[in-house]
């Protein structure tokens, strides 16, 4: 408490007067309207967001802030750095899904944090630290990334029971075709699932959390002994599902809770003829007034988008001109009033608009998830 009081009062008496030039505004309303739009729909499971990779490009701490007045008990995050950059933020508790060295071990706040152990031996090595701990089992159904095996798991649950202080708080799995719309294989990753379960409630096991779904599979995994799932990409209201999947419409009335906005920092007029950026690839095919703005595919503004994406003002869309820079991108402002000094819409949180993450994704085939992941760190996230 004392030390989340001093780093409040340091904050608040040196705060960051510093103004980028370009930002992230993340909504605080829209990030707890998706949390509640899932929860309504599944009123029966815990919901566990997910924050790994910078909470999906949102920004770790913003989004574990936000979801301070959100009804769950356990955030999840990939590696446990992530846990203790939020641990002194966040009212819940913290999962730590990645693995973790075991010569780390000694250094990891048990009291806030529960780890998914994969391994007897980890469990052997987890033991030595001689103090309560709480883990989660992966069982491997059909990933094939990490995971226990159904054959493995009986020696892992006779090791477990050797130790006491060790507390089996979890049980998940991972689901590796569950946005497919022509799959079933979730439904065989479901029937081992509940079949490796039972094993382990047969050898005595209470876990309070059973979870088996993220986002996608929230909408179609129907486990027995399921209790809570992980929602991880539409937290931030990007809908996994495509049109042609007949849940689409499930999660159809998520929000993006993102958006990039940038400031012009000049303009350039062209002649007829001039080029555009690295290697010409855009020439001017008449007079034309340019800007250019202050980031590039550094930042997260995809290569791909050169000569052929959009940012907008408003309803006003202006198109991407010549090659996108590792720092710069520069848009036609022929027939805007816009100039120097001026802010512009790099990423929509209006899914309708041309240059949302959805729209971004379908027009130039990129992977929606790693649209928001390769946002800069860099880049300021303010939580409105």
């Amino acid at each position: 408490m004392i030390k989340k009081f001093i780093k409040k009062f340091i904050s608040t008496a040196h705060p960051n007067n510093y103004q980028p030039l370009n930002h992230i505004g993340v909504s605080r309303s829209k990030l707890i309207n998706n949390f509640n739009l899932i929860h309504r729909q599944h009123t029966d499971m815990k919901l566990i967001p997910v924050l790994k990779a910078n909470a999906y490009g949102h920004g770790l701490n913003q989004v574990a802030t936000a979801l301070n007045s959100a009804d769950c008990e356990m955030l999840a995050v990939d590696g446990y750095f992530e846990a203790a950059k939020i641990r002194d933020i966040t009212n819940h508790r913290i999962l730590v899904m990645g693995y973790l060295k075991p010569s780390n071990y000694h250094l990891i706040d048990t009291k806030k944090c529960s780890f998914v152990v994969q391994s007897s031996t980890d469990l052997h090595t987890l033991a030595e630290l001689n103090k309560p701990i709480h883990i989660h089992i992966e069982l491997n159904t059909g990933m094939n990334r990490l995971g226990l095996q159904p054959d493995e798991l009986d020696e892992y649950l006779v090791t477990l029971k050797k130790y006491p202080k060790i507390k089996l708080e979890g049980v998940m799995t991972h689901l590796a075709d569950a946005d497919n719309p022509k799959s079933d294989f979730t439904n065989g990753q479901v029937e081992l699932f509940d079949t490796m379960v039972a094993q382990i409630l047969s050898a005595g096991f209470r876990p309070r959390y059973v979870h088996i779904a993220q986002t996608a599979g929230s909408t179609k995994a129907a486990s027995k002994y399921a209790n809570a799932m992980r929602i991880g990409i539409g937290l931030y209201g990007i809908n996994p599902l495509t049109p042609a999947d007949k849940h689409f419409g499930d999660l159809e009335k998520l929000l993006p809770a993102l958006e990039l906005k940038s400031e012009i920092i000049k303009t350039v007029d062209l002649k007829k003829g001039d080029r555009v950026s690295y290697n010409g690839t855009f020439t001017a095919d008449k007079p034309m007034r340019i800007g250019v703005l202050s980031l590039g595919y550094y930042e997260g503004v995809p290569r791909e988008l050169s000569t052929r994406g959009f940012v907008t003002d408003g309803n006003q869309k202006m198109a991407i001109v010549g090659r996108v820079c590792m720092n710069h991108t520069m848009i036609d402002l022929t027939d805007s009033k816009l100039t120097a000094g001026d802010t512009v819409t790099v990423i929509s949180n209006n899914p309708a608009d041309p240059n949302s993450i959805a729209n971004i994704a379908k027009s130039h085939r990129l992977f929606n998830y790693s649209l928001l992941t390769n946002l800069s760190s860099s880049v300021r996230r303010v939580l409105n």
